[in-house]
């Protein structure tokens, strides 16, 4: 099975001076706003590589209880952020980071560590960051 997701981004003007709206087909972001100052300053908005730790962060925390489960442990609450750190000068992103803390009964640090590095490594979203990319192109 197939399941398609999409996003639509909207932008205006010039990279530096122009603005743009990003919406979800869920409607979860409605018309956001971002712009230059929200991706390389501190604007009001969102980013980028803002949605690309939420995304990440989500994806991970599922992918650590499903894991966990599959180990037989329930976790009570996970907590997951993610870092992205872009590099302007570079112009890259030169690494995302995460952050765990979980609380899961009857765990040993031990048993914990191998599974949480198993999701950090086979989440979707980690995956992607190494996928191939495709595109359509046209001028309208």
């Amino acid at each position: 099975m197939l399941i398609n997701r999409n996003a639509t981004a909207v932008w205006n003007g010039t990279g530096k001076e122009g603005n743009g709206k990003l919406t979800t087909a869920s409607t979860v972001l409605d018309q956001t706003q971002y712009s230059f100052n929200t991706r390389f300053a501190d604007g009001i908005g969102t980013n980028p590589e803002e949605l690309v730790a939420a995304a990440h962060a989500g994806c991970f925390a599922m992918k650590l209880s499903f894991s966990l489960s599959a180990a037989g442990f329930t976790a009570d609450e996970i907590t997951a952020k993610s870092t992205v750190s872009l590099d302007t000068k570079a112009d890259t992103i030169t690494k995302i980071h995460l952050t765990v803390s979980a609380r899961v009964p009857g765990i040993s640090a031990e048993a914990f560590a191998p599974i949480a590095e198993g999701a950090k490594q086979n989440c979707l979203i980690s995956k992607l960051l190494n996928a191939e990319l495709t595109m359509e192109a046209s001028l309208a």
